[in-house]
């Protein structure tokens, strides 16, 4: 009976971080390019109280053994890399992926952090960069006077200066994709950076070699489904109420056991 208290105790645990995992994606269900995330859990070590295949005292085989599972822990927390829907915003720096790929972002320090957050903006200097002021890398500059910005698909931007009807480039867009990118490590702020787990980048031109094309005027949005967590959510409520459940009862049998008399 005390075993199962502990038992029920790490399932009681397993099911508040879930709940954390799943109030999580929901708080983030309109962040532009947030990827929600999945706790997978895994039993704990098990008590064996009988070897499977032992012989009995009559030289039977046992077929199958004693073993008593001691409870769960948390295994990993993935993030789950699908598509989100489009919006569409008709916004000249509002840029979306279609397909594999991460826009690069230049960190004050220096870093390269990968974003699928398309909603790019201008600083004073004409730079594109994220609504927090890290650059888009490569850096492109847009000219004081344009009048108009376009992106094709594979990544070339364009303006259009006064006084001109030809547009002229002004850079490209690279995207970087990894052999693992669950293996990403989030920061805040819709970045991530690399890992030993994610791999080394490869960085290449939008619409070649695999990698997804750009759509100007789109953003894609947070690929959370508030339908599926909300069933999470009571899987998970019911979950923790029969822990709860259970660790109530091995209570009550172990007051009963103390309340024995001769």
């Amino acid at each position: 009976m005390i075993r199962a208290l502990w038992t029920a105790a790490s399932g009681m645990e397993a099911q508040t971080l879930k709940m954390d995992n799943i109030s999580n994606n929901l708080a983030n269900v309109s962040t532009v390019g947030f990827k929600r995330s999945r706790v997978d859990f895994q039993d704990l070590l098990y008590q064996t109280l009988r070897e499977p295949g032992v012989e009995s005292s009559n030289g039977n085989q046992i077929p199958t053994g004693m073993q008593v599972g001691l409870g769960v822990r948390p295994a990993a927390i993935t993030k789950i890399f699908l598509q989100g829907d489009y919006q569409k915003t008709d916004n000249d720096l509002d840029l979306a992926i279609e397909g594999r790929g991460f826009f690069q972002i230049t960190l004050p320090d220096g870093t390269i952090a990968y974003t699928r957050c398309g909603a790019f903006k201008l600083d004073s200097d004409g730079t594109i960069v994220t609504s927090d002021g890290y650059k888009l890398e490569p850096e492109i500059t847009i000219p004081e006077d344009a009048t108009s910005i376009t992106v094709t698909d594979d990544g070339t931007i364009s303006v259009t200066t006064p006084g001109t009807t030809t547009p002229s480039e002004v850079g490209t867009i690279e995207l970087a994709t990894f052999p693992n990118q669950a293996g990403l490590k989030s920061i805040g702020r819709n970045l991530f950076v690399k890992t030993q787990a994610s791999g080394d980048e490869t960085t290449g031109t939008p619409g070649l070699d695999g990698y997804g094309t750009i759509a100007q005027g789109f953003l894609e949005m947070s690929n959370v489904s508030v339908v599926d967590e909300m069933v999470n959510m009571i899987v998970s409520q019911r979950a923790y109420e029969i822990n709860s459940k259970a660790v109530q009862t091995s209570d009550e049998m172990l007051q009963t056991a103390n309340n024995l008399k001769r």
